[in-house]
């Protein structure tokens, strides 16, 4: 296993959520338009997720641990502004789980987010935005009906479990709201 490269790779992770976190706790997400000190974050980020698929491909769970693995994830997902590198991402992951170096749900995530930032239905359910009352809701889904067998093989649980997770935190957020 690279460590550094798997050091490297939580500490960029880890940057993204800490931005993510302060933005939030001054009130400046969510926001309007992308966030322009979210969004440096997200690119610097991107450029370094970019250099190491050029010199090692997707940093799998031999190169770099499940804690790696994932931190590239993120990154990947938060490459909004790079749809070219998260479309190689997504290709790169999908061939990274048919041989075990990956999990299924992390190709599913980012093609969903894929689809949805280029205005088309998602296969996977994993994308959500917020009804009229501010409660999750999916987004548009091709062929809704066998969306749960995608999403079982491929390691997820249920849709209909998936929404009432949110709803149970967006219900718990609203509670410690209130409480303030």
């Amino acid at each position: 296993m690279n460590q550094e490269l798997a050091d490297r790779l939580t500490a960029m992770a880890e940057d993204d959520k800490r931005t993510l976190a302060a933005l939030t706790e001054r009130g400046e997400l969510p926001a309007p338009d992308y966030h322009p000190e979210m969004r440096a974050v997200h690119e610097r980020n991107a450029e370094a997720l970019e250099c190491i698929l050029d010199e090692h491909g997707w940093p799998g769970v031999t190169l770099v641990g499940q804690a790696g693995g994932e931190a590239a994830w993120l990154i990947a997902q938060h490459a909004m502004s790079r749809l070219d590198l998260m479309e190689r991402c997504a290709s790169a992951v999908e061939e990274a789980a048919s041989v075990g170096e990956a999990p299924g749900w992390q190709s599913a995530y980012l093609r969903d987010r894929l689809c949805v930032l280029n205005g088309e239905p998602q296969r996977y359910g994993t994308q959500f935005d917020m009804d009229e009352d501010g409660w999750p809701v999916p987004c548009p889904i091709a062929d809704p009906a066998m969306v749960n067998l995608r999403r079982w093989a491929l390691g997820l649980d249920s849709l209909e479990d998936r929404v009432e997770k949110l709803r149970e935190r967006e219900r718990e957020r609203r509670a410690r709201g209130a409480e303030s």
